[in-house]
Protein backbone atom coordinates (compact mmCIF):
# COMPACT_ATOMS: atom_id res chain seq x y z
CA UNK A 1 0.00 0.00 0.00
CA UNK A 2 3.04 2.26 -0.17
CA UNK A 3 1.98 3.62 -3.56
CA UNK A 4 -1.49 4.52 -2.22
CA UNK A 5 0.07 6.38 0.72
CA UNK A 6 2.51 8.22 -1.55
CA UNK A 7 -0.12 9.28 -4.10
CA UNK A 8 -2.47 10.62 -1.43
CA UNK A 9 0.40 12.34 0.39
CA UNK A 10 1.87 14.01 -2.69
CA UNK A 11 -1.36 15.22 -4.24
CA UNK A 12 -2.81 16.39 -0.92
CA UNK A 13 0.31 18.46 -0.16
CA UNK A 14 0.02 20.17 -3.54
CA UNK A 15 -3.67 20.90 -2.98
CA UNK A 16 -2.89 22.25 0.50
CA UNK A 17 -0.18 24.44 -1.01
CA UNK A 18 -2.66 26.11 -3.38
CA UNK A 19 -5.19 26.67 -0.59
CA UNK A 20 -2.45 27.89 1.75
CA UNK A 21 -1.18 30.46 -0.76
CA UNK A 22 -4.67 31.85 -1.36
CA UNK A 23 -5.53 31.84 2.34
CA UNK A 24 -2.32 33.62 3.36
CA UNK A 25 -2.86 36.25 0.67
CA UNK A 26 -6.50 36.82 1.62
CA UNK A 27 -5.57 37.14 5.30
CA UNK A 28 -3.60 40.28 4.43
CA UNK A 29 -6.59 41.89 2.75
CA UNK A 30 -9.03 44.19 4.57
CA UNK A 31 -11.97 42.23 3.11
CA UNK A 32 -10.47 38.87 4.10
CA UNK A 33 -13.63 37.54 5.80
CA UNK A 34 -15.62 37.93 2.59
CA UNK A 35 -12.84 36.42 0.47
CA UNK A 36 -12.23 33.47 2.82
CA UNK A 37 -15.90 32.46 2.70
CA UNK A 38 -15.69 32.20 -1.08
CA UNK A 39 -12.34 30.41 -0.84
CA UNK A 40 -13.69 27.64 1.41
CA UNK A 41 -16.79 27.40 -0.75
CA UNK A 42 -14.52 26.83 -3.76
CA UNK A 43 -12.57 24.16 -1.87
CA UNK A 44 -15.83 22.33 -1.12
CA UNK A 45 -16.88 22.62 -4.75
CA UNK A 46 -13.55 21.22 -5.94
CA UNK A 47 -13.78 18.28 -3.54
CA UNK A 48 -17.33 17.58 -4.73
CA UNK A 49 -16.13 17.54 -8.36
CA UNK A 50 -13.36 15.06 -7.50
CA UNK A 51 -15.85 12.86 -5.61
CA UNK A 52 -18.23 12.94 -8.58
CA UNK A 53 -15.42 11.78 -10.86
CA UNK A 54 -14.59 8.94 -8.46
CA UNK A 55 -18.21 7.78 -8.40
CA UNK A 56 -18.42 8.05 -12.20
CA UNK A 57 -15.31 5.91 -12.66
CA UNK A 58 -16.49 3.30 -10.15
CA UNK A 59 -19.87 3.20 -11.86
CA UNK A 60 -18.30 2.75 -15.27
CA UNK A 61 -16.04 -0.02 -13.96
CA UNK A 62 -18.98 -1.85 -12.38
CA UNK A 63 -20.83 -1.89 -15.71
CA UNK A 64 -17.91 -3.43 -17.58
CA UNK A 65 -17.26 -7.12 -17.06
CA UNK A 66 -14.72 -9.55 -18.44
CA UNK A 67 -12.52 -8.39 -21.27
CA UNK A 68 -14.24 -4.99 -21.51
CA UNK A 69 -13.37 -4.36 -17.87
CA UNK A 70 -9.75 -5.32 -18.49
CA UNK A 71 -9.58 -2.90 -21.40
CA UNK A 72 -11.06 -0.11 -19.27
CA UNK A 73 -8.59 -0.73 -16.46
CA UNK A 74 -5.63 -0.87 -18.86
CA UNK A 75 -6.74 2.42 -20.43
CA UNK A 76 -7.10 4.11 -17.04
CA UNK A 77 -3.64 2.92 -15.96
CA UNK A 78 -2.14 4.42 -19.13
CA UNK A 79 -4.06 7.66 -18.54
CA UNK A 80 -2.72 7.79 -14.98
CA UNK A 81 0.87 7.34 -16.18
CA UNK A 82 0.42 10.04 -18.84
CA UNK A 83 -1.11 12.42 -16.28
CA UNK A 84 1.90 11.99 -14.00
CA UNK A 85 4.28 12.90 -16.81
CA UNK A 86 2.12 15.90 -17.72
CA UNK A 87 2.00 17.02 -14.09
CA UNK A 88 5.78 16.76 -13.63
CA UNK A 89 6.34 18.77 -16.81
CA UNK A 90 3.76 21.39 -15.77
CA UNK A 91 5.35 21.83 -12.32
CA UNK A 92 8.78 22.27 -13.89
CA UNK A 93 7.44 25.04 -16.13
CA UNK A 94 5.13 26.81 -13.67
CA UNK A 95 6.23 25.79 -10.18
CA UNK A 96 8.41 28.83 -9.55
CA UNK A 97 5.68 31.30 -10.52
CA UNK A 98 2.78 29.44 -8.94
CA UNK A 99 2.42 31.80 -5.97
CA UNK A 100 2.63 34.94 -8.12
CA UNK A 101 0.14 33.59 -10.66
CA UNK A 102 -2.39 32.62 -7.98
CA UNK A 103 -2.09 35.94 -6.15
CA UNK A 104 -2.35 37.92 -9.40
CA UNK A 105 -5.47 36.03 -10.44
CA UNK A 106 -7.01 36.43 -6.98
CA UNK A 107 -6.26 40.16 -7.00
CA UNK A 108 -8.03 40.50 -10.32
CA UNK A 109 -11.10 38.70 -8.99
CA UNK A 110 -11.22 40.87 -5.87
CA UNK A 111 -10.84 44.02 -7.96
CA UNK A 112 -13.96 42.95 -9.84
CA UNK A 113 -15.65 42.10 -6.51
CA UNK A 114 -16.14 38.62 -7.90
CA UNK A 115 -16.62 36.14 -5.08
CA UNK A 116 -17.46 33.49 -7.63
CA UNK A 117 -14.10 34.13 -9.28
CA UNK A 118 -12.27 33.38 -6.02
CA UNK A 119 -14.39 30.28 -5.49
CA UNK A 120 -13.80 29.08 -9.05
CA UNK A 121 -10.05 29.65 -8.74
CA UNK A 122 -9.93 27.46 -5.62
CA UNK A 123 -12.38 24.92 -7.05
CA UNK A 124 -10.38 24.40 -10.24
CA UNK A 125 -7.13 23.96 -8.29
CA UNK A 126 -8.66 21.45 -5.86
CA UNK A 127 -10.62 19.64 -8.58
CA UNK A 128 -7.41 19.27 -10.61
CA UNK A 129 -5.48 17.74 -7.73
CA UNK A 130 -8.47 15.69 -6.60
CA UNK A 131 -9.19 14.30 -10.05
CA UNK A 132 -5.52 13.39 -10.50
CA UNK A 133 -5.62 11.60 -7.15
CA UNK A 134 -8.74 9.67 -8.20
CA UNK A 135 -7.19 8.58 -11.50
CA UNK A 136 -3.86 7.65 -9.90
CA UNK A 137 -5.52 5.65 -7.12
CA UNK A 138 -7.73 3.85 -9.63
CA UNK A 139 -4.62 3.07 -11.65
CA UNK A 140 -2.92 1.34 -8.71
CA UNK A 141 -6.09 -0.19 -7.22
CA UNK A 142 -5.84 -3.26 -9.43
CA UNK A 143 -2.64 -4.30 -7.66
CA UNK A 144 -4.38 -4.29 -4.28
CA UNK A 145 -7.56 -6.22 -5.02
CA UNK A 146 -6.72 -8.85 -2.42
CA UNK A 147 -5.94 -6.34 0.33
CA UNK A 148 -9.53 -5.21 0.83
CA UNK A 149 -11.23 -1.85 0.71
CA UNK A 150 -10.62 -1.13 4.39
CA UNK A 151 -6.83 -1.41 4.02
CA UNK A 152 -6.96 0.69 0.86
CA UNK A 153 -8.99 3.41 2.59
CA UNK A 154 -6.73 3.30 5.66
CA UNK A 155 -3.66 3.80 3.45
CA UNK A 156 -5.30 6.77 1.75
CA UNK A 157 -6.18 8.32 5.12
CA UNK A 158 -2.62 7.76 6.33
CA UNK A 159 -1.35 9.54 3.24
CA UNK A 160 -3.69 12.46 3.97
CA UNK A 161 -2.48 12.64 7.59
CA UNK A 162 1.14 12.65 6.41
CA UNK A 163 0.27 15.42 3.93
CA UNK A 164 -1.16 17.60 6.70
CA UNK A 165 1.95 17.00 8.84
CA UNK A 166 4.29 17.68 5.90
CA UNK A 167 2.44 20.87 4.98
CA UNK A 168 2.69 22.14 8.56
CA UNK A 169 6.42 21.42 8.68
CA UNK A 170 7.04 23.07 5.31
CA UNK A 171 4.99 26.12 6.29
CA UNK A 172 6.55 26.43 9.73
CA UNK A 173 9.85 27.51 8.23
CA UNK A 174 11.89 24.60 9.50
CA UNK A 175 15.02 23.84 7.52
CA UNK A 176 14.68 20.08 7.31
CA UNK A 177 13.20 20.38 3.81
CA UNK A 178 12.29 23.34 1.62
CA UNK A 179 9.40 23.42 -0.85
CA UNK A 180 11.93 23.17 -3.66
CA UNK A 181 13.51 20.07 -2.12
CA UNK A 182 10.07 18.58 -1.53
CA UNK A 183 9.06 18.95 -5.16
CA UNK A 184 12.37 17.58 -6.42
CA UNK A 185 12.09 14.54 -4.14
CA UNK A 186 8.44 13.86 -4.92
CA UNK A 187 9.03 14.42 -8.64
CA UNK A 188 11.47 11.52 -8.71
CA UNK A 189 9.05 9.28 -6.85
CA UNK A 190 6.26 10.30 -9.22
CA UNK A 191 8.33 9.33 -12.24
CA UNK A 192 9.06 5.95 -10.66
CA UNK A 193 5.35 5.52 -10.00
CA UNK A 194 4.57 6.42 -13.62
CA UNK A 195 7.04 3.73 -14.72
CA UNK A 196 5.27 1.27 -12.42
CA UNK A 197 1.88 2.15 -13.92
CA UNK A 198 3.37 1.79 -17.42
CA UNK A 199 4.56 -1.73 -16.60
CA UNK A 200 1.19 -2.56 -15.03
CA UNK A 201 -0.56 -1.48 -18.24
CA UNK A 202 1.84 -3.63 -20.28
CA UNK A 203 1.02 -6.63 -18.08
CA UNK A 204 -2.67 -6.11 -18.78
CA UNK A 205 -2.12 -5.72 -22.53
CA UNK A 206 -0.02 -8.91 -22.56
CA UNK A 207 -2.80 -10.77 -20.73
CA UNK A 208 -5.24 -9.50 -23.39
CA UNK A 209 -2.93 -10.91 -26.12
CA UNK A 210 -2.42 -7.42 -27.54
CA UNK A 211 1.35 -7.49 -27.03
CA UNK A 212 3.69 -10.46 -27.54
CA UNK A 213 6.07 -11.38 -24.73
CA UNK A 214 8.94 -12.07 -27.21
CA UNK A 215 10.93 -13.87 -24.50
CA UNK A 216 9.34 -14.80 -21.19
CA UNK A 217 11.05 -14.53 -18.79
CA UNK A 218 14.27 -12.75 -19.68
CA UNK A 219 15.65 -13.43 -16.18
CA UNK A 220 14.50 -14.62 -12.77
CA UNK A 221 15.55 -12.69 -9.65
CA UNK A 222 12.79 -14.05 -7.42
CA UNK A 223 15.34 -15.75 -5.18
CA UNK A 224 16.87 -12.35 -4.35
CA UNK A 225 13.80 -10.11 -4.49
CA UNK A 226 10.40 -11.65 -5.13
CA UNK A 227 7.90 -9.07 -6.43
CA UNK A 228 5.09 -10.96 -4.69
CA UNK A 229 6.74 -10.61 -1.27
CA UNK A 230 6.38 -7.75 1.21
CA UNK A 231 9.57 -5.87 0.31
CA UNK A 232 9.61 -6.86 -3.35
CA UNK A 233 5.93 -5.99 -3.69
CA UNK A 234 6.58 -2.48 -2.37
CA UNK A 235 9.52 -2.04 -4.75
CA UNK A 236 7.38 -3.34 -7.62
CA UNK A 237 4.50 -1.00 -6.73
CA UNK A 238 6.75 2.07 -6.63
CA UNK A 239 9.16 1.32 -9.49
CA UNK A 240 7.67 -1.28 -11.84
CA UNK A 241 10.19 -3.94 -10.82
CA UNK A 242 9.44 -7.47 -12.03
CA UNK A 243 11.34 -10.54 -10.84
CA UNK A 244 10.51 -12.44 -14.05
CA UNK A 245 9.91 -9.85 -16.78
CA UNK A 246 9.09 -10.54 -20.38
CA UNK A 247 11.41 -9.05 -23.01
CA UNK A 248 8.67 -6.71 -24.28
CA UNK A 249 8.35 -5.33 -20.74
CA UNK A 250 12.09 -4.72 -20.44
CA UNK A 251 12.21 -2.96 -23.82
CA UNK A 252 9.14 -0.85 -23.04
CA UNK A 253 10.54 0.06 -19.61
CA UNK A 254 13.79 1.27 -21.17
CA UNK A 255 11.78 3.15 -23.80
CA UNK A 256 9.75 4.85 -21.05
CA UNK A 257 12.87 6.27 -19.38
CA UNK A 258 14.35 7.37 -22.69
CA UNK A 259 11.09 9.20 -23.40
CA UNK A 260 11.15 10.82 -19.94
CA UNK A 261 14.74 11.99 -20.47
CA UNK A 262 13.79 13.59 -23.79
CA UNK A 263 10.57 15.11 -22.44
CA UNK A 264 12.16 16.63 -19.34
CA UNK A 265 15.56 17.59 -20.72
CA UNK A 266 16.57 21.18 -19.75
CA UNK A 267 15.89 22.70 -23.18
CA UNK A 268 12.58 20.93 -23.78
CA UNK A 269 10.39 23.40 -21.86
CA UNK A 270 12.03 26.43 -23.46
CA UNK A 271 11.62 24.92 -26.93
CA UNK A 272 7.94 24.16 -26.30
CA UNK A 273 7.33 27.68 -24.98
CA UNK A 274 9.03 29.22 -28.03
CA UNK A 275 6.93 27.06 -30.36
CA UNK A 276 3.71 28.12 -28.60
CA UNK A 277 4.70 31.77 -28.76
CA UNK A 278 5.46 31.49 -32.47
CA UNK A 279 2.13 29.79 -33.11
Amino acid sequence: MGDVIFITWRESVEALLVVGILRAWLNERPDRAWGLRWLWGGVALGLAAALALALLMLGAASLLDGEAGEWFQAAMVLVAAALILQMVGWMRRHGRGLRQDLEHEAAGQLARASGWGIALLAALAIAREGSETVVFLYGVAGRHEGAGRLAFAASALLGLALALASFWLLQSGRRWMSWRSFFRFSERLLLLLAASLWVNALDRLISLDVLPTLVDPVWNTADWLDDSGAVGGLVAALTGYRAQPALITVLAYLGFWIGVALLLRPGASATAATARAAA
